[in-house]
């Protein structure tokens, strides 16, 4: 079933835990007023928040031990810790893809980061994204922070009523940028040069989703909130450095090029970081404000690891502490995320989870979550048993990656097993790598030649999981 002919057919059930005095798969309105007449209760908001570039170890609910995150470590304290939870891809674009259609690289469209002009490949209208299915269901949809899915237009086409900053990831790179984007609207700031400047573009995305909240604080709405810190450039404002130079801690300036310079490299990391989870605190205190904090259900998560240039110092901050790999790598350190969910009354408070999830679990749990259908061909399974302690909780045979950046890679993770291999773009790839999480979560000693058969099961996941992208070839003879 094409897109247009699925969000036609959207109907709404019992859903697993939040509607009720619905008839099984008869179709509703759509409209808020009567849909929420016929569940009894308003539908609950839902925030997905997700940062660039963090590492699993880099909040304090984590084990990190040098930066101050007081609002994320009280949304975990509130809410539900996730510690088996994996994003995308190892790298933005895709990452984002797999989030928003709730598909795995092996048929997710958009699978690496790649350009056309001035932005990235963009999802084609065929591809049916989480936001469609919330407007669809009656929802007010908006966006805030970078999108990478392509340029003026994209997000609008992919559901959002509202998307404000950056469309394209490069121009992402720097936080004082000449402009960003209100929907299709160039909005210029004055004075600002990417490497310098007044208006620091994290605030503006803030203020926005403030804004989006206060505005839609009446209707149910969906607000993604893909921050751009901590990405390099380390830039920062001087009223959140201040905290961490107080600090001494000793500093090796970056010289800039590409990126910009920044003689603190350590203290502006952690003060971009300290500024998110300040901003995501008063995401927290407006729903409060407003009498809607225990009908919403907020996700925190990252796009990828930790990032290895720039100034960043993964090693003192210990940002994946003993994972292997960082950003662009297939091992844990690239795609195992620090994940929270929060929704009082419903999730129960510091509780922590070992359920192994994928972003492209969201979309499911969303259908779920609302009783929308779930779209045929997608990879996830909702887990919203999990958030709500409830039984029944679905468990995947397998999650998959396919990366042809960074030596092309393939990755497996099935129960305790963990597969890995590279180079599968040419005629000889790399013998397929085996770990044992359960025991080596440093992946640091490969049993593959003591489990020949769990080695055969994974190398054919590998060939049964993948499917071939003329955009994003990646196997020997594809391109």
């Amino acid at each position: 079933m094409n897109r247009r002919n699925f969000l036609k057919k959207i109907v709404f059930s019992t859903g697993a835990a939040v509607t009720a005095g619905v008839v099984p798969g008869a179709a509703v309105s759509l409209s808020s007023k009567t849909l929420n007449a016929r569940i009894g209760r308003k539908r609950p908001n839902v925030i997905y928040i997700l940062a660039d570039d963090l590492g699993y170890k880099e909040l304090g609910c984590y084990g990190q031990e040098k930066i101050r995150t007081p609002n994320l470590d009280k949304l975990a304290a509130e809410g539900m810790r996730f510690d088996q939870h994996y994003t995308g891809q190892a790298v933005c674009a895709p990452a984002r893809c797999s989030l928003l259609t709730g598909k795995h690289m092996g048929h997710a469209f958009v699978r690496d980061n790649r350009s056309i002009g001035d932005y990235q490949v963009a999802m084609p209208d065929e591809e049916v994204t989480v936001a469609e299915i919330f407007r669809q269901a009656g929802y007010k949809t908006g966006a805030t922070g970078k999108w990478g899915l392509g340029g003026p237009g994209t997000p609008d086409q992919q559901g959002f009523d509202l998307f404000y900053g950056n469309l394209g990831q490069v121009q992402a790179h720097w936080y004082y940028p000449p402009h960003m984007w209100r929907n299709n609207e160039q909005i210029f700031f004055e004075g600002n040069s990417n490497y310098s400047g007044t208006h620091y573009s994290h605030d503006y995305m803030a203020e926005e989703a403030l804004q989006f909240i206060t505005d839609n604080k009446d209707d149910p709405f969906f607000l993604y909130v893909p921050f751009i810190i901590p990405h390099v450039s380390l830039q920062v404002p001087q009223d959140s450095l201040d905290e961490y130079l107080l600090l001494g801690w000793p500093e090796t300036p970056y010289a800039g090029g590409h990126y910009a310079a920044c003689d603190k490299p350590k203290a502006t990391y952690a003060a971009m970081i300290t500024r998110m989870d300040r901003d995501i605190g008063r995401i927290m205190n407006l729903l409060k404000k407003y009498g809607i904090d225990d009908n919403t259900i907020v996700i925190f998560g990252s796009d990828n690891g930790t990032t290895y240039c720039c100034g960043v110092d993964y090693d003192f901050f210990d940002s994946v502490g003993s994972l292997r790999g960082l950003k662009g790598s297939l091992y844990e350190g690239g795609i195992r995320e620090p994940m929270i969910a929060r929704w009082p009354g419903r999730i129960k408070p510091g509780s922590t989870s070992d359920h192994i999830t994928a972003v492209w679990d969201f979309l499911p749990t969303c259908c779920d979550l609302i009783g929308a259908k779930t779209p045929d061909g997608i990879d996830g399974i909702s887990f919203l048993p999990t958030l709500l302690g409830k039984p029944g909780q679905q468990q995947h045979d397998y999650l998959y990656w396919e990366f042809k950046s960074y030596g092309a890679q393939q990755a497996v993770r099935m129960g305790k097993w963990k597969g890995y291999r590279k180079n599968v773009d040419t005629a000889n790839p790399t013998p397929l790598e085996l770990y044992d999480l359960d025991t080596d979560l440093s992946e640091a000693t490969n049993v593959a030649g003591s489990n020949p058969d769990i080695v055969t099961q994974i190398e054919q996941i590998m060939t049964e999981a993948h499917t071939y992208s003329p955009e994003f070839p990646i196997l020997h003879g594809e391109a």
